[in-house]
C-alpha cells in the first residue's frame, strides 16, 4: 500500500490538497489517451474538494463520472436523492456533461438488476481512475455498512440505524430517511486505480484509527484501504487525532499532492 496522509489546518487547505491529488490522477489518465473516470461521493466531507475543483474547472479534462450510491425509494427529483445532490454539488459547479455522470437508479422497478447494470457500466467505462471517498462514524464506505463482504460489488443494502440517524439532518424527520440503498461494493471501490478520502471533525477519529491501524475486517469496511496500492487521505479538524505518531511520521506529507 502507498499511503499518503495530509493533515490540513483548514477546510480550504483540505479541499485544495484533495484537488491537487484528484487532478494529477485525472491528467495522468488523460495523457494516456483514455477518457478519465472520476468516482464521486456525496456527504459533507468532499464539499471542500468540489469547491476547490470548481475554482479550477478549466484544468479538468473531459471525463466520465460515477456516483458511489443512491437511496432506494425516493421519487425522481427528490432534493435529497443523490442524483439531485450530485447535480447541485458536482455536475453544475464543475461544468460537467450531465450525460456523462451516472448515479445508481434508486427508483428502478428491479433494484437488483439496476445494481448489476451499474456495475457493468463501470466496467465498460474501463473502471474508475480516482475514487473520492468519505468515511462514516461506524467505518462505512459508501453505504457498505459493518458486515459488508470485502469483495462485494454494487448491490442493494439495508442502512444501519446509525447511518439513518446521521443523515436525518437532511430530511424533515428520521422517518423520512430511506432504509435501503444501492451502493458500489467494497470490491468495486477497491478496483479503482486510486482512492482519495477526505474526513474532518473529531467524530471521525475513532473510525479512521480502526480503519488504518486495526485489522482488515468486514466489521470496519474502511479497513479495505489497507489493501489498496494508492491511497491519499486528507484530514482536518481533529479527524486524525486517533492516528498513532508512528503512522503519521511515516506517512504524513506537507504541501500539495502531485
Amino acid at each position: 500500500m502507498t499511503l499518503r496522509i495530509h493533515l490540513a489546518a483548514t477546510l480550504d487547505e483540505l479541499g485544495g490538497a484533495a484537488a491537487d491529488a484528484v487532478l494529477s490522477r485525472l491528467r495522468k489518465a488523460h495523457l494516456q489517451g483514455a477518457v478519465p473516470v472520476l468516482g464521486v461521493a456525496t456527504g459533507s466531507s468532499p464539499l471542500s474538494l468540489y469547491r476547490a475543483l470548481a475554482q479550477r474547472r478549466d484544468e479538468l479534462p473531459p471525463l466520465r463520472a460515477f456516483a458511489l450510491d443512491e437511496y432506494l425509494g425516493l421519487p425522481p427529483g427528490h432534493p435529497e436523492s443523490y442524483a439531485e445532490v450530485v447535480r447541485r454539488e458536482v455536475v453544475e459547479p464543475l461544468g460537467l456533461d450531465a450525460g456523462q455522470v451516472a448515479v445508481p437508479d434508486g427508483s428502478a422497478a428491479d433494484p437488483e438488476q439496476a445494481a448489476a447494470d451499474y456495475e457493468a457500466a463501470i466496467s465498460a467505462a474501463g473502471g474508475v481512475d480516482v475514487q473520492i471517498l468519505g468515511i462514516g462514524n461506524n467505518g462505512h464506505l459508501a453505504f457498505n455498512e459493518p458486515g459488508s463482504p470485502l469483495d462485494s460489488r454494487t448491490r442493494v443494502v439495508q442502512l444501519d440505524e446509525s447511518t439513518r440517524q446521521a443523515n436525518a439532518r437532511f430530511f424533515s424527520s428520521l422517518e423520512d430517511v430511506p432504509t435501503q440503498a444501492l451502493t458500489q461494493g467494497l470490491g468495486t471501490i477497491r478496483a479503482a486505480r486510486s482512492l482519495v478520502l477526505l474526513a474532518s471533525g473529531a467524530a471521525k477519529a475513532e473510525a479512521l484509527a480502526a480503519a488504518l491501524q486495526g485489522p482488515v475486517t468486514e466489521q470496519v469496511p474502511a479497513s479495505i484501504l489497507q489493501l489498496h496500492p494508492d491511497v491519499t487521505i486528507l484530514l482536518a479538524d481533529g479527524a486524525g487525532s486517533g492516528l498513532s505518531p508512528d503512522l503519521l511520521n511515516g506517512q504524513a506529507v506537507a504541501g500539495a499532492f502531485r
